[in-house]
């Protein structure tokens, strides 16, 4: 369903710098994929979801938590790149259909960016990064 998108990311020489580094491999694992997406949730709302926003462009930091290197990853970062790479209209709060769309985008790239490293961990915290969008 999204390999298209997916497709035009791994194509921007922007969006396909971005990766979690180990340290922020080890953090999904030690919170696990459920957390991790509560996690998304929540910065969603809190950072692109209403319909106007003060800072739009340069509301999500760069480093710091997966989600937010996801973010920039997937162009959710903001509501100029939503509008650019995923057609979500600005200036209208995001619905929650739309909302769900954009943890689903993040979530599912952090499941790639995590292919093979879980393998070097535990057989069960490897079994938390497995899920299908």
């Amino acid at each position: 369903m999204y390999e298209d998108l997916f497709d035009r990311l791994s194509k921007s020489k922007f969006r396909s710098r971005f990766h979690l580094k180990d340290r922020d491999k080890q953090y999904v694992l030690e919170k696990g994929i459920e957390t991790i997406r509560e996690h998304a949730e929540d910065l969603i709302n809190k950072k692109i979801a209403a319909a106007f926003i003060e800072n739009d462009g340069k509301q999500t930091p760069m480093k710091g938590h997966p989600v937010f290197i996801a973010q920039h990853a997937t162009a959710c970062c903001c509501r100029g790149c939503l509008e650019k790479w995923h057609h979500i209209k600005p200036a209208k709060e995001l619905s929650e259909q739309e909302k769900t769309y954009v943890v689903d985008i993040i979530m599912k790239w952090i499941g790639k960016e995590m292919e093979g490293y879980a393998g070097q961990t535990k057989k069960e915290e490897y079994e938390q990064l497995k899920f299908d969008l």
